[in-house]
């Protein structure tokens, strides 16, 4: 796998996917996943890790020191900062979700889960044969497959019932699969710690977990495969790096002049997309054909690396500004924003990543009782490039004209009020009148 480039800054309004690493005591955990760690970071992912802790009553502060103390005179939240460092202690009652503790952490390419086997998190479940209890669940594990009960059972009743088996001394299966009465001592791991349904990995030495793995259908990685475990994470799980393209093709004849340019609230209108646009953005780009003019964007946004880039066809068209920007992408992942919707949405653009990663569509694209909104859409560049082409070239115009020719998934109106309450966020400005309207409901806000 080649090695990800390093965006300019940290997304804030992007969810960070999540995998959980899952065993029983002593399967190496820890371990696994601190070379798994390495190695993403090496490949320069942004990766943000969550450790579960089961007993109560941790602490990772110092005694002495004076956070330590700020705490032991009661404050319940206590943050020590310094630079390029801050830490968070905080008194809670009872336990956070995994859910609630990763809505705290967007922006990673990754976040590497320990424990949590109950989450609902995609897992990847470790059994290492010098391990009792993970040779004991990898013989259950086989028997289960080999039985043909699906891996979304819950294997607990069978597990218990196998138990039962055992105990009674109920002879094996002709096959060996189950032979052999399961200890005391890992009742608990068979009818609590098995693979699920959410189980789409398993990294084990163990040749019955292994074959188990082939019989589901499940990858399985030896214990020291760590390059081909983190391919399938970076197939799978990566965060897909987005390119935010803004089109700002030029002058407009019902407004009279170039919508990039019209001041709003005091600023080109264009300074406003961008700096919507920008938490969501590994790499921002601004198709237009008055790049003179908007040379100021360099100065005023130094640190986004915005690139300013030309119309490929001489004519105007929604289409050719879409081949544009698809050509001219950085990423697989490409949002076409129009530069005249006031308030687009990086929370939508985020939604649309999460649905063609989930969904493997070519385009996502929101739709309403007026139909499709093109230009505040994900297109997938690879699928969508050449059939875009091929459609300029033959003279097709309109943006939903290659919807018929690659996999589309539709937004559904409420779907965009879940990732955006407000709504609005196709409202665009055609007129100097339309646009002191949004001035005034900008300043209302």
């Amino acid at each position: 796998m080649t090695k990800a480039s390093k965006p300019w800054k940290r997304r804030t309004a992007v969810a960070s996917p999540a995998v959980a690493f899952v065993g029983r005591h002593n399967s190496g955990k820890t371990t696994l996943i601190e070379r798994v760690i390495g190695e993403m970071t090496a490949r320069g992912f942004d990766v943000g890790s969550v450790k579960h802790h089961s007993h109560a009553g941790f602490d990772i502060d110092i005694p002495g020191k004076d956070s330590y103390r700020h705490r032991a005179a009661g404050a319940t939240d206590t943050v020590i900062a310094a630079p390029g460092q801050v830490a968070r202690i905080s008194t809670i009652e009872g336990e956070m979700e995994c859910s609630e503790i990763l809505e705290t952490m967007p922006g990673h390419d990754i976040v590497v889960v320990e424990g949590y086997r109950k989450s609902g998190l995609p897992t990847i479940e470790i059994m290492r044969a010098a391990n009792a209890a993970d040779a004991a669940v990898a013989q259950a594990f086989l028997q289960a497959a080999r039985n043909e009960a699906p891996l979304g059972t819950d294997f607990i009743q069978m597990a218990r019932a196998k138990m039962h088996a055992d105990r009674a001394g109920g002879a094996g299966s002709a096959n060996g699969a189950d032979s052999g009465a399961v200890p005391e001592a890992h009742a608990d791991d068979l009818a609590h710690k098995m693979p699920t349904g959410a189980t789409v990995a398993v990294v084990t030495d163990i040749p019955d977990a292994q074959e188990a793995a082939r019989i589901y259908g499940i990858p399985a990685f030896g214990i020291d495969d760590i390059a081909p475990l983190c391919d399938f994470l970076e197939v799978e799980y990566v965060r897909r790096r987005i390119t935010v393209a803004i089109q700002a093709g030029g002058e407009s004849k019902r407004m009279g002049r170039s919508k990039a340019t019209v001041p709003f609230a005091g600023r080109p209108l264009i300074c406003r997309l961008v700096e919507r646009l920008s938490p969501v953005a590994d790499y921002l780009l601004i198709t237009t054909n008055e790049a003179e003019n908007l040379g100021f964007l360099k100065d005023e946004f130094p640190h986004r690396e915005i690139r300013l880039v030309p119309d490929v066809y001489d004519f105007r068209g929604a289409l050719p500004g879409i081949y544009s920007a698809l050509k001219a992408a950085e990423s697989e992942y490409v949002a076409i924003v129009a530069c005249d919707m006031v308030c687009a949405s990086p929370a939508l653009v985020a939604r649309e990543a999460a649905v063609m990663a989930a969904t493997r569509a070519d385009v996502v694209v929101p739709v309403n009782k007026h139909g499709f909104e093109p230009f505040h859409a994900l297109y997938r560049r690879s699928t969508c490039l050449p059939v875009v082409e091929a459609a300029v070239e033959a003279g097709e115009q309109r943006a939903q004209g290659i919807f018929s020719k690659v996999n589309v998934c539709e937004l559904s109106q409420a779907e965009v009020l879940q990732a955006e309450p407000m709504g609005g966020c196709f409202i665009n400005v055609n007129t100097p009148e339309e646009l002191k309207m949004m001035e005034k409901a900008f300043a209302e806000e």
